[in-house]
């Protein structure tokens, strides 16, 4: 790894060492495709998922089916990406599963198979190249019980280090009653949830421009932020470990109205203790902004110790220099967001 060294004990905590001066840089939004997944589910539920291409124009389709061709190879293998993190200066990819394997839409049976093998493949990449990959998996929260279940088994036979969730399961907002037992088992193991959408569900305005992602993603994280906190999750669990994908949403940037409507209304207040602004605090976010001015808001708003760099590898919405998009901040404030955090949060490093 040139001039960075990681000593690790997979049964502990691994431990940083300086070399040269540089701190370990660590992308905590990226993304590995496992295709035997892909084949389990095809062969039971041949095609697109339902609902995919529900707002999409006919051109964004276009350019989506040659992406996929393009990236095929980085999406679904590790020796490109590794090319890819050396060119970039980037020591350590946390690795969740590719969005498009949530498979939630499926039976609970297909459902936990194909979750198994995301899990499994993303291990064996991280058994391959322990010093370059920290892996988070999926869970089929379809049915929560097996959810739960599978959770444990990442955390405790595979060594994942997090779970990659949704912003709604097939429709069903993240603070109905059901996803309970779900986040009190989260907190009690201590696991990070890895909170990254796939497009807004009721998209009837967006399907041109690529808007369903452009727009879609970040509101989809607003409203799954929005519902942990007025629907008293983050209030009934309040250790859970929370990371926010393309930086936390809109919520970050435009709070106080929330903030406003919790004082003047009773409705708004019903399940939720406090401001809601207050709440952020408690949640991390990634850096994916892809703007300067809006990475030194969120620094000046939320704090860059909340804070993770996140690229989301290997999509044409990936930032295309991680490290230098975060060049003009302070020297304490690089080192956390560019590896610290997400290390402390992955349980790599203490914090």
């Amino acid at each position: 790894m040139g001039i960075w060294k990681m000593t690790c004990d997979r049964q502990s905590q691994a431990q940083a060492v300086h070399r040269n001066g540089r701190y370990l840089t660590l992308d905590m939004h990226c993304h590995l495709g496992v295709s035997a997944a892909d084949a389990v589910v095809q062969a039971s539920y041949p095609g697109p998922p339902p609902g995919i291409h529900d707002f999409t124009s006919p051109q964004t389709a276009a350019v989506n089916r040659e992406q996929f061709v393009a990236i095929r190879c980085k999406l679904y293998g590790i020796d490109e990406r590794l090319a890819d993190m050396d060119r970039l200066d980037i020591d350590m990819q946390a690795i969740s599963p590719s969005p498009g394997q949530y498979f939630y839409f499926t039976d609970i049976d297909v459902g936990r198979s194909a979750a198994r093998l995301v899990n499994d493949g993303i291990a064996e990449a991280v058994a391959s190249h322990p010093d370059r990959f920290v892996g988070m998996g999926t869970v089929p929260l379809q049915d929560v019980d097996q959810a739960i279940v599978e959770m444990r088994r990442c955390v405790r036979e595979l060594d994942l280090r997090g779970i990659e969730i949704s912003s709604n399961v097939n429709g069903r907002d993240l603070h109905d009653p059901v996803f309970r037992p779900f986040f009190a088992a989260a907190e009690e193991l201590g696991v990070l949830l890895f909170l990254h959408p796939l497009g807004f569900t009721h998209a009837n305005r967006m399907s041109e421009y690529y808007f369903n992602n452009l727009i879609g993603n970040p509101l989809e994280s607003t409203l799954a932020v929005g519902h942990l906190i007025f629907g008293g999750v983050l209030d009934r669990y309040p250790g859970l470990r929370i990371c926010v994908a393309h930086g936390g949403g809109y919520l970050p940037s435009y709070w106080g109205r929330m903030d406003h409507g919790w004082r003047a209304r009773a409705d708004c207040r019903a399940d939720c203790r406090h401001p809601p602004s207050s709440y952020l605090k408690r949640l991390w976010f990634d850096t994916l902004v892809f703007d300067t001015g809006e990475l030194e808001s969120l620094v000046r708003t939320h704090g860059a110790d909340r804070l993770c760099m996140g690229s989301d590898y290997p999509f044409d919405m990936s930032e295309p220099d991680p490290i230098g998009f975060h060049a003009l901040l302070g020297e304490e404030e690089r080192e956390r967001i560019l590896g610290r955090n997400a290390a402390a949060l992955l349980g790599l490093m203490d914090s």
